[in-house]
């Protein structure tokens, strides 16, 4: 029952900090700053495909859950087997790097791919 509840606060934990995360970000976009935003906009991805690794049963990654950050895990998901396309495709762009003016070669808003991924990981 204590394992459960552990669980369960954990998970909520998760919700909590992602939820950080996103606002964090929207906030960064607010104030025109697009490299915090996608930096937010990673971490919170991260964050639930951590959550996604590690959920009880799952027999995904290295022991059900991936040790890493954001970044790392953003490029583990792809190979995942049963990852849609648009949640690969939301990956690959958060893990694209910017150019030498700090823009990327695409018009996709980095939160709105970090929430895909985060509806993806069901938390």
């Amino acid at each position: 029952m204590a394992q459960l509840a552990d669980k369960q606060g954990h998970a909520a934990e998760d919700r909590s900090r992602i939820e950080r995360e996103l606002l964090a970000g929207r906030a960064a976009q607010a104030a025109g700053n697009a490299g915090r935003a996608r930096v937010c906009a990673r971490r919170a991805a991260g964050l639930g495909i951590k959550a996604w690794f590690q959920r009880p049963g799952a027999a995904r990654g290295e022991a059900g859950g991936w040790d890493g950050d954001a970044l790392a895990q953003l490029k583990r998901l792809p190979a995942e087997p049963g990852v849609p396309a648009p949640v690969r495709a939301a990956a690959a762009r958060l893990t694209t790097k910017v150019d030498v003016e700090h823009k990327v070669p695409f018009a996709a808003d980095p939160l709105e791919d970090a929430e895909r991924i985060i509806r993806f990981a069901a938390l």
